[in-house]
């Protein structure tokens, strides 16, 4: 049936209506028409108004009408040339259905290269007079201005081209005309209600956009109220609409449905529906569909879904070629399979794709970052200073053939601006795993990555302004770029800046922000955070909350993060925030080790040895075994003493020698002691490197070496200095030392002052003799201390309270004398036996005196005494004591 075009269609009303309203643009100077919401649209630029003027009716006879709809016929049957051949004339006579057809020609290239600029002019001429043909017309050339396609795009002049279309009642101009308003264009005002108006008209005639759009504009973050019935009703008739085209054949449209379906679909997320659409699509012969079936189905039926993908691949689909070879790299689909990966990712790539290039590159950087976190840790135990063995400075020195070919890859994508791209390379050059750290560079490729609007780039990026790589520290830009990436979906960004907020250098210290950040981190499922929130419980320096830390170090472990299997050992390790539990701090250290955590070894080592200190010595054996310079110097202590183990000088001296020569200063200083004897020279050395270590005990044993000349020759002044320097750091005995040497004048001139400064610190410091020392001096007032008998009296009697044996045998005493004390043999004898019992000759001695002088032999010398002392205690030397300390108050009670 032939189509023919109706000369006498009258659009003079709707002329009319549209001369009336551009009147006042014909200077080109004001707008035509205002959006209902008086936003504003721009006037029609200068030069167009021949367009909207109006003006008469073009003068189209009969016989013209015949040629045109013949030259349709001819150009619907493909005989293009004859139809541009007739239609030449038409147009050098200035006919606007002429300029018409042979503008859509030169649109579509139909029987000429396609010309969009020449379309556009052709369409120019078409409705510089009215015509039937203005609506259509308008309508074209306003696609092309609208798309920028042959001209430069220019939204205000596709407005008013579009709205003329609307008057002149081209339906297919509204749901156009209702995009553009929806929201606005450059110079042209949105509103939205008039476009609801336009799309509401084309979708009660079944306009599939006009019922899309509408879906979207009433649901969530759409342009005008959101409404969940009304789109879904809108959704619904358009999916309906859509399955009439599918049941047809139309694969496009199976397309659509599938989308229709998507996560983020219109109908919401039905993944079944989804997989069908796109398979039935894939069936029926839809190349495009085929790839898009394929990756549906990896999810329900991953071998099914890999078929389509190849088979999809063979056929040329570089997007299936790139799917299928980052499936067969992902270890969360099935086993790797880098060589048939990198063979479809290879021919992806040579078909052009930065996608691929991409996804192969990063895959090899990876496998080698893998390979060198073998040899370092990723987050270090804060119980040791030493870093992993191995040696990443020399891999970053020379790269690896694959870390080479995977950088190569990276760059051509990023020269392409592929964002990841560049996020990768700055993670690279941010490092020195894999390379020479290049911080610039990285930063480059960061800030093009993050301008992109890549994510991840601009988290690394907030990194860098957080830990001042590459650029200098800024907190304010940190918190800027961190927050942006948080919003984007990066929780790694929250966690950085969450910890930066606990920690309080680059950003404020604010602890409530730093928990909450973290805890958003938490929620949006990132694991570190996890352990960095529970850890902060449990050590700060968040407020204690251990069963929270504890829960979320337990969640972070069990999804497999090594470092809060080492922050739980840790904890119950030294008690901190959970109850000490050695046995637990065990499994979960050796859990740590297992997944490959490198300070494992070294705080299993620690837990061995603190096992050891409570007396496990076995576990003390394994620490020292493993090369712990404190455990085989706890162990040597242990053979020294006799405590776990039978005493062995020989095995305490292996293991102090061991302990020693791995640095350990305590080791010295000990073996060092031991040595003084047999090896002097050698004992003074170590003794010597300890003390330079900062060892105060080690000190201490100088100090009394060089003071007394016991091990070579006497250095007062050295001995002295040494002492002095102990005692300043808080050592006890180095006081005591001190101030005996003043009191004495040992090595040094005497001087009383000093003597009971020194011995006060002492006492102060806690040493129990330094305290009786210092109360029998001041008691007695002897080698020059001013004698300050309540002082003396209270310092013996708190060290003999303390059970100190001297303090108690010269308070037995004096208080037997009643010399410097009243009298009181009852108390002097108690005390008398309290020091006997542990041993102190000179106690015993006493008693003895005490009983003789009582029996009326004041004048017995010493020898008689002793020897009589003896005698009695000949059987059980304790009930000796005891019955001397009767009969010496009996004795006394009955003298009285």
């Amino acid at each position: 049936m032939k189509k023919t075009a109706n000369p006498l269609r009258s659009t003079t009303p709707l002329r009319l209506t549209a001369s009336l309203a551009l009147l006042a643009t014909l200077a080109g100077c004001v707008a035509p028409a205002q959006p209902t919401d008086g936003s504003g649209t721009s006037g029609v630029p200068a030069g167009y108004t021949d367009w909207f003027d109006g003006g008469p009716q073009a003068t189209i006879e009969g016989g013209d009408w015949d040629r045109i709809n013949r030259i349709k016929e001819l150009i619907e049957a493909g005989r293009h040339d004859e139809a541009i051949e007739r239609l030449e004339p038409l147009v050098a006579r200035h006919l606007p259905p002429a300029y018409y057809e042979m503008a859509k020609l030169y649109d579509d290239g139909e029987g000429v290269e396609r010309d969009p600029a020449e379309a556009a002019r052709l369409y120019g001429k078409a409705i510089e007079l009215p015509s039937p043909v203005l609506g259509n017309a308008s309508l074209n050339l306003a696609k092309l201005y609208r798309e920028g396609d042959g001209v430069e795009r220019h939204d205000v002049l596709a407005y008013y081209l579009l709205d003329q279309a609307v008057n002149e009642g081209v339906e297919r101009a509204e749901p156009m005309l209702a995009a553009l308003l929806a929201e606005g264009g450059e110079g042209v005002g949105a509103d939205p209600e008039r476009a609801r108006e336009l799309y509401a008209r084309a979708a009660e005639r079944g306009d599939a956009q006009a019922l899309q759009a509408l879906a979207e504009a009433h649901g969530p973050g759409g342009w005008l109220p959101e409404e969940p019935e009304r789109a879904m009703d809108y959704a619904q008739r358009y999916a309906a609409m859509l399955e009439e085209e599918a049941a047809g054949g139309d694969t496009n449209a199976m397309r659509q449905l599938a989308g229709l379906h998507a996560p983020d679909g219109l109908l919401g997320d039905q993944p079944e529906r989804r997989r069908q659409w796109l398979v039935r699509a894939a069936e029926a012969g839809d190349e495009d569909a085929l790839g898009q079936a394929g990756r549906a189905m990896m999810e329900s039926d991953p071998q099914r879904g890999r078929q389509l993908l190849e088979e999809a691949a063979n056929r040329g689909d570089v997007d299936a070629m790139t799917q299928l070879g980052r499936l067969l790299l992902d270890p969360e689909v099935g086993p790797t399979q880098r060589g048939e990966a990198e063979r479809w990712l290879t021919r992806a790539i040579e078909a052009g794709s930065v996608d691929a290039m991409v996804v192969l590159g990063a895959a090899l950087i990876d496998e080698a970052g893998e390979r060198s976190n073998l040899m370092g840790p990723d987050r270090l135990d804060g119980d040791t200073g030493n870093d992993a063995t191995g040696s990443l400075a020399d891999t970053a020195m020379r790269p690896s053939p694959d870390v080479r070919r995977g950088i190569e890859l990276l760059e051509r994508g990023a020269e392409q601006d592929d964002p990841l791209a560049l996020a990768y390379l700055g993670d690279i050059y941010l490092g020195d795993e894999l390379v020479p750290s290049q911080p610039y560079l990285a930063m480059e490729y960061l800030e093009r990555g993050h301008e992109l609007g890549h994510p991840w780039a601009t988290e690394q990026l907030g990194a860098a302004y957080l830990e001042g790589r590459g650029v200098p520290a800024d907190g304010r830009r940190a918190e800027e770029l961190l927050r942006e990436a948080a919003e984007r979906g990066q929780s790694g960004a929250l966690r950085l800046l969450g910890e930066a907020h606990l920690e309080g250098e680059v950003v404020p210290f604010h602890p409530s922000r730093g928990e909450e950040l973290l805890q958003a981190a938490v929620e949006a499922g990132d694991t570190s955070a996890m352990t960095t929130l529970g850890e902060a419980y449990l050590a700060g320096p968040l407020e204690e909350h251990p069963g929270r830390g504890l829960e979320l170090l337990e969640q972070a472990a069990h999804q497999g993060d090594a470092y809060a299997m080492v922050v739980l050992g840790r904890a119950y390790r030294e008690g901190q925030g959970l109850p000490q539990d050695l046995d637990a701090a065990s499994r979960w250290l050796t859990r740590a080790r297992d997944a490959g955590h490198a300070s494992a070894d070294e705080a299993l080592t620690r837990l061995n040895r603190d096992r050891g200190a409570q007396g496990d010595i076995r576990a003390l054996v394994e620490a020292a075994e493993d090369g712990h310079p404190g455990a085989m110097a706890d162990l040597g202590r242990a053979f020294l003493h006799g405590e776990g183990v039978e005493q062995n000088r020989e095995y305490a001296r292996a293991w102090l020698e061991r302990a020693a020569n791995a640095g350990h200063a305590g080791a010295r200083a000990d073996f060092g002691e031991m040595l003084l004897d047999s090896d002097p020279q050698r004992g003074m050395q170590l003794l010597q490197g300890a003390a330079d270590a900062g060892h105060q005990g080690a000190r201490l044993a100088l100090g009394r070496a060089y003071l007394t000349g016991e091990h070579g020759e006497v250095d007062a002044e050295q001995g002295l200095a040494y002492l002095r320097h102990a005692a300043e750091a808080g050592n006890p005995h180095a006081a005591q030392l001190l101030g005996q040497a003043y009191l004495e004048g040992k090595g040094v001139e005497a001087d009383p002052d000093q003597a009971e400064e020194w011995l006060t610190r002492a006492v102060e410091s806690g040493d129990l003799s330094s305290r009786a020392n210092l109360g029998r001096v001041l008691l007695r007032g002897e080698d020059g201390m001013p004698q300050d008998v309540d002082r003396g009296l209270t310092l013996l009697q708190e060290a003999a309270e303390a059970g100190h044996a001297g303090a108690q045998a010269t308070l037995g005493r004096e208080y037997l004398r009643g010399e410097l004390l009243e009298r009181d043999s009852r108390r002097g004898a108690d005390y008398l036996l309290q020091a006997a019992h542990q041993g102190h000759a000179s106690a015993r001695l006493a008693l003895a005196e005490a009983y003789l002088s009582a029996h009326g032999l004041e004048n017995a010398n010493r020898e008689q005494a002793l020897l009589w002392l003896d005698e009695v205690m000949e059987g059980d030397s304790d009930i000796a004591l005891e019955t001397l300390h009767d009969l010496l108050s009996d004795d006394i009670a009955a003298a009285e």
